[in-house]
């Protein structure tokens, strides 16, 4: 069981702190984890179809949902015809980095750690995300449009057809190959149950206001506070 290290911080299997010089990569889920929202949640609200698409969201990142990939679809499927506009709209008018985000990012990143983005979500979203961030790997979905709409499909890509769970896990472990670092070198961070599987290979796994699956499975659980609370417990 987690034990209370500071208010709305839990910690177990280690005694804190660590260091950062011990880690030499972080992986990030983005969606409710390095942003605010859920962005396909939010793309459905243009469909009128918010509450429909957002309780699907809700049951997958729970774990009550076997199948992510297939939930994904069902989701993908209930936003064609909504127009890319909207995807512009949600970037600009109601997606926000969470408390903490940036100070994080640049803490790691001014320790010499690399940054990778692995989101179930969208490639409209990682990209600007990792733009911003200046994070050097992702990995996300594609969303399939055709004249300037959303046609309720995804575009499968080189490495497979959907990042779910399974493909962040792969990617986090193929990302630590290429720097030539083990697995216990990596720190994960996520709030879903598609963020476990990743989770479970890296060295240091972080949930931030999780589900309570994760939060039970993690070694650090941020309940309160941002991103950059994850600073009390691994330093410099």
């Amino acid at each position: 069981m987690p034990i209370e290290f500071a208010p709305g911080l839990a910690v177990q299997g280690f005694t804190p702190p660590l260091r950062l010089a011990d880690f030499k990569l972080i992986a990030f889920d983005m969606d409710s984890t390095l942003i605010n929202i859920e962005c396909v949640d939010e793309i459905a609200a243009a469909a009128g179809r918010k509450a429909e698409v957002a309780a699907i969201t809700e049951a997958a990142m729970r774990g009550e949902i076997a199948d992510y990939k297939e939930s994904l679809r069902r989701r993908v499927a209930l936003l064609q015809g909504v127009p890319v506009s909207a995807l512009h709209e949600v970037y600009e008018q109601r997606l926000r980095l969470n408390p903490g985000a940036e100070k994080l990012v640049h803490a790691v990143q001014a320790a010499g750690l690399k940054t990778l983005l692995v989101s179930g979500g969208f490639t409209f979203f990682t990209d600007r995300v990792r733009d911003r961030l200046r994070i050097d790997f992702t990995r996300s979905n594609v969303l399939s449009v055709h004249e300037g709409v959303l046609d309720g499909r995804m575009v499968d890509q080189p490495w497979g057809d959907i990042c779910d769970g399974e493909e962040k896990k792969k990617m986090l472990l193929a990302t630590c190959a290429q720097l030539h670092i083990d697995p216990k070198q990596a720190i994960a961070v996520g709030d879903g149950a598609n963020d476990l599987p990743m989770m479970g290979k890296a060295g240091l796994s972080v949930a931030y206001h999780a589900k309570p699956k994760v939060r039970e499975r993690a070694m650090v659980a941020i309940n309160d506070g941002g991103l950059d609370r994850l600073l009390e417990v691994v330093q410099k």
